[in-house]
């Protein structure tokens, strides 16, 4: 099974337990600091409509052939790799054969919210950076490996 790690419609599935709040420039609440600034703030609502959205940006006929996959959306990155923003775990359609999909669980696309909200300065740049991380991690699924995405300017 491969394991690819990004830093920078099948199903999207929400962590319950993951309460956020919406903070907007005028508002009361004062954002939460990283260390290198402000961190964008984004309702887990809100952050799994940004996946669903560029999900939904995937052409049709792309979709279509995008096989025994889920999307899942986490506060949090690994331990190992906090700062993640996402996660492909599984079988690459390139090495399956004809037995394959006979009992195999789902292949695993893993958003992580948190690491994402950190690194972008604006809910804009989130709505940006969830769906050049989703196409990314499509593309580990399709066989494609970090050197080509990065070559392609979807690193």
């Amino acid at each position: 099974m491969a394991r690819s790690y990004v830093e920078t419609r099948p199903r999207l599935l929400g962590r319950g337990g993951h309460a956020g709040q919406v903070w907007w420039p005028g508002c009361s609440a004062p954002p939460l600091m990283a260390e290198t600034g402000p961190v964008v703030e984004m309702s887990q609502e809100d952050f799994e409509s940004a996946v669903s959205d560029a999900l939904d940006s995937v052409p049709a006929e792309l979709a279509k052939l995008m096989n025994n996959v889920v999307v899942l959306v986490e506060d949090d990155a690994p331990p190992d790799a906090p700062d993640l923003l996402g996660l492909y775990e599984g079988t690459p359609l390139t090495e399956r054969d004809d037995g394959w999909a006979a009992g195999s669980l789902p292949d695993r696309i893993t958003i992580f919210r948190r690491p994402t909200l950190e690194y972008c300065r604006t809910p804009g740049e989130v709505v940006d950076e969830v769906r050049v991380t989703v196409i990314h991690e499509i593309a580990h699924h399709f066989g494609i490996d970090d050197d080509r995405l990065h070559d392609l300017g979807w690193a």
